[in-house]
C-alpha cells in the first residue's frame, strides 16, 4: 500500500539526506588532495586513483544494483548501501596508507551505485500522482546538486580546523540519520513479478562501463594520444554493443531498451546527459580559477560557489510552478538558455576580471540547472513503469555518470590544449603540467610576469572550454524547443504501446 501523506514527505526527506551525502562526497575530496599528498605520502598516481576508484566502482555497479533492487526489494538494498557508505567513510577517515584509502573509496563507490538509482526508484511508489512525483524529483535532484558545491565549502572549513579525515567522517552522522529515517519511513517495494537476474548482462554492463569510464579517465590524466586509453575504450565499446544486442534478444533483460522508444524517457535522458556534461566541466574549472588566478584558499574557493547554490535553490523553488503554468517545453528551453547565458559570461572572464562577473555567471548557471535538472529527470521518470523502476533509474543515472566522466575528460583536454598553446615559449615542464604547477613555480621564483602569463594562459583555456559548453547548451535549448512535447507536469506522459501504465497498488509490491 502507498505510504500515508505526511509519512511520504518525511520519507522523501530521508532520501534527500542520503543524496546530499553523495553530493558532498563527489567534491569534498578535491580540497583535501594537497593534504593527502603530504600526510599519506601519496604520489600523483595515488591522488588520481583516490577519485578514479570511486568513479569506476560507481559506473560498474549501478546497472546491476537497480535490477537487484527491483528483484529483491529496493528498501533493503538502499538501507544496506547507506550503512555500507557510512562504514566505508569511517575507514577512509582513518586510512593509514594510500592503498587503504583507495580500497575504501571503491567500497564507497559501490555503496553510492546502489543508493543513487534505488533512492530514485522508490519515488513512483511513494508518489504515483504525476504532479507530486515531479515535486519529489525536484527535491531529490536538488539535494544532490546542492551537495556538490557545498563539498568544497564544508571541506575547506574542516581542513582549516581539523585533520583531513574529517572530510570523510562528516558522512557518518548524515548516513546514520538517513538510515534510521529510511528504515522507519520508506515502505518496501519490489517488482510484482519475480524474474531471473541477467548474469551475462551484468558482466557485459560492468565490462562496458569500466572500459569506457576508465579510458576517458586515463585520457584526462594523460592525453588524447594515449594508446592504452583508446584500447580500453574500444574494449568497453565492444562490450557495450554486445550488451545492447544481448538485451534485445533476452526475454528478461537487465534493462528494458524499449524505454528509449518513449520520447519522454529518451529526451529526458538526453537533456540530463547534456546538463551533467556542462555541470561537471564547470565544477572542474571554477575552483581552479578561484585558487590559481584569484589566489583564494580552499574555503574561499568553496564560498565563491555560493551564488550558484543561490541560483539553484531559487530555480528549483520556481520550477514546479512554472511546469504547471508554462509546460515542460518552455521550462527546459528557458533553462538551457540560462545555462548558455551563464556559460557565455564565464567565457568572458580573463586573468584580471573581477569576481563579480564570475558570480553573475554562477547565478545564471544555478538558475539554469534548477530549471533543467528536475524537469529532465521528471520527463524521463514519468515514463518508467514502477515494475522496473530500479533498473530504469539505474540506466538513466549510469548514462548521467558516464557523461560526467567523459565531459571532464573532453573539456579538461580542451582547456589543457589551449593553456599549453597560450604558454608559448614557456610551454615546458613543470609549467605545462597545469595552472597549479605553473603558479607554484612562478611564485617560488618570485616572477610576477611569469605568474601573470600562466594565469592568462589558464583563463584562455577556461574561456575556450566554456565557449564549447555554451554552444552545447544553446544547441540543447533549440532541441528542447523543437523536440519536446509541450505538456504540463500533470499530463500523462507518452509511453510505448506495450508498456503498461503503472498503478502503485497493483504493479509494485509495497510492504
Amino acid at each position: 500500500m502507498q505510504a500515508p501523506g505526511v509519512r511520504r514527505w518525511l520519507a522523501l526527506g530521508a532520501l534527500a539526506v542520503a543524496m546530499l551525502t553523495i553530493g558532498l562526497d563527489v567534491t569534498v575530496l578535491t580540497v583535501a588532495l594537497p593534504t593527502l599528498a603530504v600526510d599519506l605520502h601519496a604520489g600523483t598516481s595515488d591522488l588520481q586513483w583516490f577519485s578514479s576508484a570511486y568513479t569506476l566502482a560507481l559506473a560498474a555497479v549501478m546497472l546491476p544494483a537497480g535490477a537487484l533492487g527491483d528483484r529483491y526489494g529496493r528498501k533493503k538494498f538502499l538501507l544496506g548501501a547507506l550503512l555500507l557508505f557510512g562504514v566505508a567513510s569511517a575507514i577512509c577517515a582513518f586510512a593509514g596508507s594510500s592503498g587503504e584509502l583507495i580500497a575504501a573509496r571503491v567500497v564507497l563507490g559501490i555503496a553510492a551505485a546502489v543508493m543513487i538509482p534505488l533512492s530514485m526508484a522508490v519515488l513512483p511508489a511513494l508518489f504515483p500522482e504525476p504532479a507530486e512525483r515531479q515535486r519529489a524529483i525536484t527535491i531529490w535532484i536538488t539535494s544532490t546538486a546542492i551537495g556538490m558545491p557545498l563539498g568544497p565549502i564544508l571541506g575547506g572549513w574542516l581542513l582549516q580546523h581539523y585533520w583531513w579525515g574529517s572530510v570523510f567522517l562528516i558522512n557518518v552522522p548524515l548516513v546514520i540519520v538517513g538510515a534510521l529515517a529510511v528504515g522507519a519511513l520508506v515502505p518496501e517495494s519490489r517488482s510484482e513479478h519475480a524474474f531471473r537476474i541477467d548474469l551475462p548482462g551484468v558482466a557485459l554492463s560492468i565490462l562496458g562501463m569500466l572500459g569506457i569510464t576508465y579510458g576517458f579517465i586515463r585520457i584526462g590524466q594523460k592525453n588524447w594520444g594515449d594508446v592504452t586509453a583508446w584500447a580500453t575504450i574500444a574494449i568497453g565499446l565492444v562490450a557495450a554493443v554486445a550488451f545492447v544486442l544481448w538485451q534485445r534478444r533476452n526475454t528478461q533483460p537487465l534493462v528494458d531498451l524499449k524505454l528509449f522508444a518513449s520520447s519522454g524517457f529518451r529526451w529526458g535522458t538526453i537533456y540530463s546527459i547534456i546538463v551533467n556534461f556542462a555541470m561537471f566541466g564547470l565544477l572542474f574549472t571554477m575552483p581552479q580559477y578561484f585558487q590559481a588566478v584569484l589566489g583564494t584558499d580552499a574555503l574561499g574557493s568553496g564560498l565563491r560557489l555560493l551564488p550558484m547554490i543561490g541560483g539553484l535553490a531559487a530555480g528549483t523553488r520556481l520550477v514546479d510552478k512554472l511546469l504547471a503554468k508554462a509546460g515542460i517545453r518552455t521550462v527546459l528551453t528557458t533553462g538551457f538558455a540560462l545555462l548558455a547565458a551563464g556559460l557565455v559570461l564565464g567565457a568572458l572572464i580573463g586573468a584580471h576580471t573581477s569576481y563579480g562577473l564570475a558570480a553573475a555567471a554562477l547565478v545564471l548557471l544555478g538558475f539554469g540547472m534548477g530549471f533543467v535538472m528536475p524537469s529532465a529527470m521528471g520527463l524521463a521518470m514519468g515514463d518508467l513503469a514502477a515494475e522496473r523502476a530500479g533498473s530504469g533509474s539505474a540506466l538513466l543515472q549510469a548514462l548521467r555518470q558516464a557523461s560526467g566522466t567523459i565531459g571532464v575528460a573532453i573539456l579538461g583536454t580542451v582547456l589543457a590544449t589551449q593553456y599549453r598553446s597560450s604558454l608559448g615559449a614557456a610551454n615546458h615542464e613543470p609549467l605545462s603540467d597545469g595552472v597549479n604547477a605553473g603558479v607554484a613555480v612562478a611564485r617560488k621564483l618570485g616572477d610576477p610576469a611569469l605568474l601573470g602569463h600562466v594565469q592568462s594562459a589558464f583563463t584562455d583555456g577556461m574561456s575556450l572550454m566554456l565557449w564549447v559548453c555554451a554552444a552545447i547548451a544553446a544547441a540543447a535549448a533549440v532541441l528542447a524547443a523543437t523536440m519536446t512535447r509541450g505538456g504540463h507536469a500533470s499530463d500523462t506522459p507518452d509511453r510505448p504501446a506495450d508498456t503498461p501504465v503503472p498503478d502503485a497498488g497493483q504493479s509494485v509490491h509495497v510492504g
